[in-house]
């Protein structure tokens, strides 16, 4: 059961609040635990465990195109994502998803179809995405958002996405759904294949 220092600990997302035991408040230090370094308190015993944050995501058209935001903050500042974001404790993650749209985008979403669960190696958050459907609002952006813009088909900016998540998720939500986009022309084009 060899103890070391928390410091010691694989860098996790939540490392820095996991310094003080939540039970009675000693300083953590590392213990092995089912082959895995973990905080624990050398106090009462109780485990530290370096759980993943929830995020939740939707994808939605306006006006046939598929609307995007190019982030304002770090993470992947200055790169393009759908709206989304953590889920806070007790909220459900459809709402989690709807609020994240309102809150980024101004949009209100009606949140409709699982897109996919996206979880990765090495990366502390799961991130829940859905399809959604516009039921009011405008398009309007707050700190998290440096521009917010709708996207063709073919405009989709491939290798300008935030995260692996974002590209994986936007190429399952055109896989399953039977959205019309826009092209250049104002024409409905078929979403079709994207490989």
């Amino acid at each position: 059961m060899g103890h070391s220092s928390v410091s010691d600990l694989p860098a996790h997302s939540h490392q820095s609040l996991v310094n003080y035991c939540e039970r009675c408040g000693t300083v953590l230090t590392g213990r092995q635990i089912d082959g895995k370094l973990l905080p624990a308190c050398p106090a009462c015993d109780h485990i530290g465990y370096l759980d993943p944050k929830v995020a939740a995501g939707v994808i939605f058209t306006l006006n046939g195109e598929l609307v995007l935001l190019k982030r304002g903050i770090e993470p992947s500042v200055g790169k393009w994502v759908f709206p989304g974001g953590y889920v806070d404790r007790g909220e459900p993650v459809p709402v989690g998803a709807a609020r994240e749209a309102r809150e980024e985008v101004g949009m209100e979403i009606a949140v409709e179809d699982l897109i996919g669960v996206y979880s990765y190696p090495d990366v502390a958050v799961v991130l829940i995405v859905y399809s959604g459907k516009v039921t009011g609002g405008e398009l309007k952006g707050n700190f998290e958002s440096q521009e917010i813009r709708t996207f063709g088909m073919s405009e989709i900016p491939w290798d300008d996405l935030a995260f692996r998540s974002t590209a994986e998720a936007l190429k399952d939500w055109i896989a399953l759904s039977s959205v019309q986009f826009r092209g250049a022309d104002g024409a409905a084009k078929d979403t079709g294949s994207i490989n």
